[in-house]
C-alpha cells in the first residue's frame, strides 16, 4: 500500500470515529435534551439549559416573558418564544406557554373510602342443590364473575336487598328472570331460571353478589376553587374480581391509623386504620380512574402542616433529586417524611407511573419498612411544589415505589390548568 493510500484510510477512520461521536459530545447532547416547547407557570421562574457558552435569548421587551440570567419567568399566561444563538447565529427557537398561576393545598390525610357500586357486582358462582342434583343457574345464564347486573325484568337494580323479591317471586311462580347485564363495554339481557334449593328452602340465583366495597387511602390534594380534590393515585378494584368499581355512589371519611404492618421483601406491608359506617363525611366520590378517586369535599379538610395553596410541578419540571412526602403512620397526624425522587419521566400524555420514588427517611424506614399499603395518595413535595402522589410499592423492594405526576390527577379531577379561567365552585 502506498504512503497516499494508506493515509487517506487514516484519515477516512479518524473522519468516522469523529461522527460517530458527535452525538455523544455534551454540547450535542444538550442540544437534543432542549424540548422545542415549554410550559410554565406565572411569576414562577425555570431554569434554563445553555449549549456551551450560548445563552438563550428573550426579545426585549418581550410582554409575556422575561429573562433573569439563566432563568425564565412568565409575566402573565400567553405565548411567546426564546431562542438558543451560536456566535450571533440562531441555533434552536423554543416556543413557551405560559399558564395562569394555579395552586393546590396538598393533603396527607389517612381517609376512609366507601364505594356504592353502579348495580350490583357479580363476584362468584355457587351451586344450588336441587332434587336433581346440584346445579348453578348463573352460570347456565352465562353470567360471569365480574359481570355487572343493571336490571331485573327492565326495574333498576341499585342494592342488594331488591333482588331477593325478584327470585322469589319467579321461582313461585316457575318464570324466568330476564336480566340487563353490563360486561366491560357491552350490555345485553339474558334469561336466569332461579332454582329452589333443598338445603335452605329458598329460590337462588346461584350468584355470589356486592353492592359496596370499603377501604384506606390518602388524600393527595384540594382545590380550594372548585372543591375538587384527589386522593389514592390509582384504581380501586374489587377484592375478587381484581376489575375496577364502577360507582354509583361513593363518599369519604375521616380514617384513624391503628396499627402498621411494617414491610419487607416479598411482603408489602399494610397501613390499618378504622372509620365507622356512620361517620360523617367529608366529601363524595364521583370517579374511580387509574390515577386515583375524585370528587369534591364538602368542607376545607387540613394537615397541620402545609395548609396554604401551593403551586404544582408539571410532568417535565419535576426533576431527580430529594423531595418530601406527607401521610399518617398513626392516629390521624400528618406527618412530613424524606424520600428521593430516583426517575421521572417528562410525559406528554396522561399516564401512569411517572416517578420511581425511594424512601430515605429514617424514622419511616423504621415504622413501616418503605411504603405500604394504604399509604397510596401520600402527596410528593419537591421545591415547595406539589408534584405528584405515590401509587405502589415494589414487592421485591419495599423501599421504592411507583408515583403519579400531579398534573395528570387534576386531569382526571376535571380541572384544567390550561384554561385561563378555572372553574370556581357552585
Amino acid at each position: 500500500m502506498n504512503p497516499i493510500e494508506c493515509c487517506r484510510k487514516i484519515l477516512g477512520v479518524i473522519l468516522l470515529v469523529a461522527v460517530l461521536c458527535i452525538p455523544f459530545s455534551k454540547p450535542v447532547q444538550t442540544y437534543l435534551s432542549i424540548p422545542n416547547e415549554l410550559t410554565v407557570f406565572e411569576n414562577e421562574p425555570t431554569a434554563l439549559q445553555t449549549i456551551g457558552s450560548s445563552v438563550p435569548k428573550v426579545k426585549a421587551g418581550d410582554s409575556v416573558i422575561e429573562q433573569e440570567a439563566n432563568a425564565l419567568i412568565g409575566k402573565h399566561s400567553g405565548e411567546s418564544e426564546f431562542v438558543y444563538e451560536l456566535a450571533g447565529l440562531p441555533i434552536k427557537k423554543v416556543d413557551v406557554n405560559v399558564l395562569k398561576d394555579f395552586k393546590v393545598i396538598p393533603g396527607g390525610q389517612s381517609i376512609g373510602v366507601k364505594l356504592h357500586t353502579l348495580g350490583v357486582l357479580v363476584v362468584g358462582h355457587h351451586l344450588v342443590d336441587t332434587p336433581d342434583g346440584k346445579v348453578s343457574p348463573g352460570e347456565e345464564a352465562n353470567v360471569q364473575v365480574g359481570d355487572i347486573l343493571l336490571k331485573i325484568n327492565g326495574k333498576d337494580i341499585k342494592q342488594m336487598s331488591e333482588v331477593a323479591p325478584f327470585v322469589e317471586e319467579a321461582g313461585k311462580n316457575d318464570e324466568k328472570l330476564k336480566l340487563t347485564i353490563k360486561r366491560e363495554k357491552e350490555t345485553f339481557e339474558t334469561m336466569l331460571t332461579p332454582y329452589y334449593d333443598d338445603q335452605d328452602n329458598k329460590y337462588r340465583l346461584g350468584l355470589y353478589i356486592r353492592d359496596s366495597a370499603a377501604g384506606i387511602g390518602t388524600m393527595t390534594f384540594y382545590h380550594p376553587d372548585s372543591k375538587k380534590y384527589g386522593a389514592l393515585g390509582h384504581v380501586i378494584s374489587d377484592m375478587d374480581t381484581k376489575k375496577p368499581i364502577e360507582i354509583h355512589e361513593g363518599t369519604i371519611v375521616r380514617s384513624n391509623v391503628t396499627e402498621i404492618e411494617k414491610g419487607s421483601n416479598g411482603v408489602p406491608g399494610e397501613k390499618r386504620a378504622k372509620f365507622s359506617a356512620d361517620q360523617s363525611q367529608i366529601g363524595n366520590i364521583t370517579r374511580n380512574s387509574p390515577f386515583g378517586i375524585f370528587g369534591k369535599l364538602d368542607k376545607q379538610v387540613k394537615n397541620g402542616i402545609m395548609d396554604n395553596p401551593m403551586p404544582i410541578a408539571l410532568s417535565h419540571q419535576v426533576k431527580e433529586g430529594p423531595a418530601k412526602i406527607l401521610t399518617v403512620v398513626e392516629g390521624e397526624q400528618v406527618r412530613e417524611f424524606d424520600v428521593e425522587i430516583v426517575s421521572t419521566v417528562p410525559q406528554k400524555y396522561p399516564a401512569t407511573k411517572g416517578m420511581i420514588v425511594k424512601v430515605t427517611d429514617p424514622d419511616l424506614l423504621k415504622i413501616t419498612g418503605g411504603i405500604v399499603q394504604g399509604m397510596s395518595g401520600s402527596p410528593i413535595i419537591q421545591d415547595d411544589k406539589v408534584v405528584g402522589a405515590v401509587t405502589h410499592v415494589f414487592v421485591n423492594d419495599p423501599t421504592s415505589g411507583y408515583g403519579v405526576h400531579i398534573e395528570w390527577m387534576l386531569h382526571e379531577a376535571g380541572i384544567n390548568i390550561y384554561e385561563e379561567e378555572q372553574e370556581k365552585a357552585s
